[in-house]
């Protein structure tokens, strides 16, 4: 199959060498002449693990190239993947598509018989009609079925999440453009790889579901740890209880500083405007996201408790500022209002990333950048861990101790056990579960 892959973002990067990967002819293209040219010369714009070796692979064998002119490929494709961004929009909070329209519009002058155009892009219930209208009223003739095809990608796992899926869901009623995509899914058999077909604006709105359901369990565990913190129970153990119910599941019970990255807050934000437009209130994913917005900001008070009430002229070490492991992903990370809640508040900080701090520069420049967790940790009077990076979950604690002038560690992701820091002289603080301190 020939497939042009429109946006080179995170989700059309990986799509498009994961479709490569499977024997598909893939053009990615992008208006951004600076990245083009970049992928052209093998360098990848983002951080994600093995998208580096998966696209020069490709590229050596042929079947994955990059051109900032989507004419050719979009009139020699089978399908035609829509990629593009679709951030909050300013004011209001609804999904930006402008620029899934403009792709619309071109892809319409450049299209060349029979073509499915798919959005892959997280959009709103009913865009798929929008596009579908804005192709026919820029080339009547076209002869395009559109359909719906949401991602469900992890950072950071996002390539074995596109080969190994829970589920695929295409959304069409179109016989055409049913086959299309089920010959392009097609390598996944071998994997029983489950393809949901279901009407257009259904799989729109799974997509948003999905999403806004996956942030409602981690708002509710957040919410049992600040009660697990004032009746003394552990949230760690009261995740687990309930998570070994089948119905409940463990996943996304884990108790931390809020979520973050560049779906949940978007998308929850969309969901809750789309509900409002067809007169419905979604009060609990309302009140989700309220919750996780005041939580954020709440975590540099927690710091401040923890080193005596005031961080006025004090030094914190900050872990981690992505909003998780395995990226680079700063958009809407909880480091950022917590950063900015203890500059505040008249702290010092130092941080460091193991990936994240070129992108955090942009996001907090008014911090000192350290090379390594130890020298971020040297002479300071708390350390806050935010990000669980592996890299911060074996730290040598006696060392880690000498360098801090206050043996003080606030760990948001619960990655050390109270009473192993206690041993090792700490005051130790987390997230739902009774604090620690040594002697």
């Amino acid at each position: 199959m020939r497939i042009a892959m429109i946006g080179t973002g995170y989700v059309g990067l990986v799509s498009g060498a994961c479709f490569a990967d499977f024997g598909h002819n893939v053009t990615c293209v992008d208006k951004d002449a600076e990245k083009i040219a970049s992928l052209k010369r093998g360098e990848i714009p983002i951080f994600e693990p093995g998208l580096d070796s998966l696209v020069e692979t490709n590229v050596k064998a042929k079947r994955l190239d990059f051109t900032t002119d989507l004419s050719v490929p979009v009139a020699e494709a089978d399908a035609v993947f829509i990629a593009v961004g679709t951030p909050s929009r300013r004011g209001d909070g609804h999904a930006d598509l402008t620029y899934v329209y403009a792709a619309a519009r071109e892809i319409a002058r450049a299209v060349s018989g029979f073509t499915v155009v798919v959005n892959k892009s997280t959009v709103p219930v009913g865009t798929g009609d929008e596009v579908e209208r804005v192709i026919r009223e820029t080339n009547p003739s076209a002869d395009v079925v559109v359909a719906s095809n949401p991602e469900f990608l992890r950072e950071g796992a996002a390539i074995r999440d596109f080969k190994f899926p829970d589920r695929i869901v295409i959304g069409t009623s179109d016989e055409r453009g049913r086959k299309v995509l089920a010959d392009i899914y097609r390598p996944l058999s071998l994997n029983q790889g489950p393809l949901m077909f279901t009407a257009r604006r259904t799989a729109e709105l799974i997509k948003y579901a999905a999403n806004a359901f996956l942030a409602t369990k981690i708002t509710f565990i957040n919410e049992i740890a600040d009660l697990s913190e004032k009746v003394g129970a552990d949230v760690q153990e009261v995740a687990r209880g309930i998570g070994l119910d089948n119905r409940i599941g463990s996943k996304f019970l884990h108790a931390g500083p809020g979520y973050g990255g560049s779906c949940f807050p978007k998308d929850t934000r969309a969901l809750i405007k789309i509900a409002q437009d067809y007169d419905v209130q979604l009060r609990i994913v309302e009140a989700v996201l309220g919750v996780n917005d005041n939580r954020k900001r709440a975590m540099a008070r927690k710091v401040a408790a923890a080193t005596g009430g005031s961080l006025r002229g004090k030094t914190i070490a900050v872990l981690g500022l992505t909003f998780k492991p395995d990226t680079d992903d700063m958009r809407e990370a909880p480091s950022i209002p917590l950063v900015t809640g203890l500059l505040d508040m008249g702290a010092k900080v130092r941080a460091h990333d193991p990936a994240g701090m070129e992108q955090a520069r942009k996001e907090l420049p008014d911090i000192e950048y350290c090379e390594d967790p130890y020298a971020c940790a040297k002479g300071a009077d708390a350390m806050v861990l935010v990000t669980e990076w592996v890299q911060y979950r074996a730290m040598d604690l006696e060392r880690l101790r000498r360098e801090m002038a206050q043996p003080v560690v606030v760990d948001l992701r619960n990655i050390y056990r109270p009473e192993e820091m206690a041993a090792h002289g700490f005051t130790y603080e987390s997230v739902g579960r009774p604090s620690a301190k040594g002697k």
